[in-house]
């Protein structure tokens, strides 16, 4: 299956992507972790303000098949939800990279960085698990 995967994002092996500009990352599940899901129905996010850990739990996606974590792709300081998906959490399913952004942090860390997957890195990643 061809996944739609932007080259200007950065990805985790645990299927967010984070695009970084002046310090600030906006967050979301890759097009690879919504086909996963399936129609994803809810989402539960964070508060403006609450600060996590780079690996830590953030959101919590619910879909009609299961139910999965958005985990934060670097360290920072929640600074703005996508307040959309409340009433149209579809929109992750419809754009997961434009639409159906999570969450958009001050990144706290920029060493981290370097731990984030690139576009090859990540087509390695899911063609594995395809198989």
């Amino acid at each position: 299956m061809d996944y739609k995967l932007p080259n200007d994002i950065n990805y985790t092996s645990t299927h967010e992507w984070i695009k970084i500009k002046d310090n600030i990352g906006t967050v979301g599940i890759t097009d690879y972790a919504q086909h996963q899901l399936g129609d994803i129905v809810f989402i539960e996010l964070p508060d403006v303000g609450m600060v996590f850990e780079k690996g830590s739990n953030t959101a919590e996606i619910e879909s009609v098949k299961a139910v999965g974590d958005v985990l934060m792709p670097l360290s920072g300081e929640i600074i703005e939800t996508n307040e959309n998906l409340t009433n149209n959490p579809e929109l992750i399913n419809k754009s997961p990279y434009e639409d159906g952004w999570i969450i958009k942090i001050k990144v706290n860390h920029n060493d981290e960085i370097g731990d984030l997957l690139s576009l090859e890195q990540y087509k390695e990643l899911i063609e594995q698990e395809d198989h």
